[in-house]
């Protein structure tokens, strides 16, 4: 008899609190607050020639935004000729992260197959690092170097993409990630030099050049070594971009590029793989385009 008691209250209590949840939900006036959260922009570049695929992730708190997977040259994809031709690394891109005090490591891949990963090489740190991320900014993170005991010695590099607005012009820039310096002369889509010449003179090596403007075009990047000499590869066409829609099909969003003006842009002059290593078998050096800052967007967008 107890027990048959204990029972029907139980189902009062379970069919009461039921009641109630269906009240709550059905409450047009409750309002559910939910954080906005500061974020910043973070993308990671893989320029080491002679290792394997790393991974990079925030280790503070969990956040969908890990960089996996990432072998050297961030996985470099020429677009059809008739298209554009611009070779781009479809892996560099930023994604978002809570700003503040964050901490990431860099690991290395695991060398997984369809069945297993290794997990003891998985867990190798390549890079622990704290940073301090600014909400609305952009950051790189960048490996180059060698792992395996070449020179220059492999080194992880984290910055700001400071940016100035370059107004009715492009800015353009230069990562050199291979062991030597480099010259890169900015030309027309033609092969010719500017009227106003942009040049990066004996760019160091493991470094990035300083911006430099110029009217919007396609244009194209002829990189020899420094002091002149054979090209490291043909004159290639740079990240071009695309113009705001603002009728229809659109709204949408300008693509930055070197044709659109207020768009930031630079050149990865990647090394050549060291033969025999884990790398991707790349024989010669390549370049590789990505953005450094959007345009801005147009009223009414």
């Amino acid at each position: 008899m107890e027990s048959l008691i204990l029972m029907r209250r139980i189902l009062k209590l379970s069919l009461t609190c039921l009641a109630a949840g269906v009240v709550t939900a059905c409450d047009i006036e409750t309002e559910i607050l939910t954080e906005a959260i500061p974020t910043a922009g973070v993308r990671f570049i893989h320029a080491v020639p002679d290792t394997a695929l790393m991974d990079f992730r925030f280790v503070d708190m969990v956040e969908n935004n890990p960089h996996f997977n990432i072998a050297f040259r961030n996985n470099v994809v020429t677009s059809p000729a008739g298209v554009d031709g611009v070779p781009a690394s479809t892996l560099v891109q930023y994604k978002p992260a809570r700003a503040g005090s964050r901490q990431f490591r860099i690991f290395m891949n695991g060398n997984c197959t369809v069945n297993a990963c290794d997990q003891s090489y998985a867990s190798t740190v390549v890079f622990d690092q704290t940073v301090t991320l600014t909400a609305g900014s952009n950051y790189t993170a960048i490996v180059w170097g060698n792992a395996r005991g070449g020179a220059p010695a492999m080194r992880l590099d984290f910055f700001e993409e400071t940016v100035a607005d370059p107004g009715t012009n492009v800015a353009l820039r230069v990562f050199n990630a291979t062991g030597s310096a480099i010259d890169v002369a900015v030309l027309t889509d033609a092969g010719a030099a500017l009227a106003t010449p942009v040049n990066f003179t004996a760019v160091p090596a493991l470094s990035t050049s300083a911006y430099a403007t110029t009217a919007p075009a396609i244009l194209r990047y002829n990189v020899q070594p420094a002091g002149g000499g054979t090209a490291l590869f043909a004159n290639s066409r740079a990240l071009m971009g695309a113009a705001a829609v603002t009728v229809a099909p659109g709204p949408i969003d300008a693509a930055p590029g070197t044709t659109v003006a207020g768009s930031a842009v630079s050149g990865i002059v990647f090394p050549r793989s060291v033969s025999g290593s884990q790398a991707p078998n790349f024989t010669t050096p390549a370049i590789s385009f990505v953005w450094d800052r959007r345009p801005p967007r147009p009223a009414g967008l």
